[in-house]
């Protein structure tokens, strides 16, 4: 979620509310301004190579992709690692970890993204999309840009096999997960020495996924506080996250008070 609101129609000039430097500010952006900031590209009709695909879904996966304009099918189980795996012979073949540009943020800044990607890397064909443009991770205002931006390369140059794709879109980032998973089907399929060497998948048990710090707020306490030590708000380090703390968390990602 970015902290600009767009008010616009399909081809009418539009108006972008947004924050800078602190300040509420407001945009016009004519019709060629906003065909620029966005462009409308149409996700690819064809389908992909070797017919239906069989998709893994993890089990804690929340609104995932349903691939409803596909020949996928989709199967809930837990996965080891990542959001939607490519499963042969019982064997991992590959994975694709799914990221808001928030999540993408917080996840980056908490060190859950790096130890995420070492897991990935184990797999022998992974991939990381964003449902977002690079430049929108820069304007949730939490975190400086710089750090955000030498984070990214650095895990990138850590882990050059495990490419962080950003997708523009929720349903160009679906897109791109039911293109490399079928590719990974096909390579696999070419790479028949491959499949020997892989040993069949164990499932370790996952840790519970910790609650959210209020029902509003899909985050845990631990994010909202690397969330605060980053921006520089002070917060309890054990028990429960103040009001006021979690009142500042929502101004900052530009959600709604709670009632």
């Amino acid at each position: 979620m970015t902290s600009a609101r767009v008010i616009n129609s399909s081809w009418r000039p539009q108006l972008v509310f947004t924050r800078a430097r602190g300040r509420d500010v407001v945009f016009w952006q004519g019709p060629r301004t906003r065909k620029k900031s966005r462009p409308r590209a149409a996700v690819p009709r064809g389908a992909a190579e070797g017919g239906e695909l069989a998709v893994a879904v993890d089990s804690y996966e929340r609104y995932g992709y349903r691939f409803a304009d596909r020949r996928v099918h989709t199967t809930k189980r837990a996965l080891p690692v990542g959001d939607y795996g490519l499963i042969v012979d019982e064997r991992l073949v590959a994975v694709v970890e799914r990221k808001s540009a928030q999540d993408l943020v917080s996840s980056l800044t908490s060190g859950k993204l790096a130890f995420a990607m070492g897991e990935l890397a184990a797999v022998p064909r992974a991939a990381v999309v964003v449902e977002d443009r690079f430049s929108a991770i820069f304007s949730l205002g939490f975190v400086r840009p710089s750090q955000i931006a030498d984070s990214l390369a650095e895990l990138q140059v850590r882990w050059p096999g495990v490419p962080i794709v950003f997708c523009d879109t929720r349903a160009m980032a679906e897109e791109y997960t039911y293109r490399f998973l079928a590719a990974s089907r096909q390579w696999a399929a070419d790479d028949q020495a491959l499949m020997t060497r892989l040993t069949p998948l164990a499932i370790p048990p996952r840790k519970p996924r910790a609650a959210p710090v209020a029902p509003d707020l899909d985050v845990s306490a631990a994010e909202v506080r690397a969330w605060a030590a980053l921006a520089g708000v002070t917060v309890s380090a054990k028990g429960r996250i103040s009001g006021r703390v979690l009142a500042a968390y929502r101004a900052a990602m530009s959600l709604p008070a709670d009632d």
